[in-house]
């Protein structure tokens, strides 16, 4: 098993009454809340990293490849015929 290191955090009360209304919520303790807000929006900042550096035969097989049309497929051809989420 691998050893777990400590996180401490001084909040407000009310900051404290919030997540632990919310962890209790969803059936979870508070520290598993935090951890997993935590995590995941930690994922999520990572992910959205929007500038990378290419060299440029990359940027341009990278603009190429985003400029072609896709192949056509069912998966795809279901997918455009179906309304957007925020149009259902």
């Amino acid at each position: 098993m691998l050893a777990k290191a400590p996180i401490n955090m001084r909040v407000l009360p009310e900051q404290k009454a919030l997540i632990s209304k919310a962890a209790e919520m969803l059936n979870m303790d508070r520290t598993t809340f935090i951890l997993n807000v935590a995590c995941r929006e930690a994922e999520n900042v990572l992910l959205d990293q929007r500038l990378f550096r290419l060299n440029q035969d990359d940027f341009d097989a990278f603009e190429a490849a985003l400029m072609a049309m896709p192949k056509p497929n069912a998966q795809l051809k279901q997918l455009l015929s179906e309304p957007a989420p925020w149009q259902a």
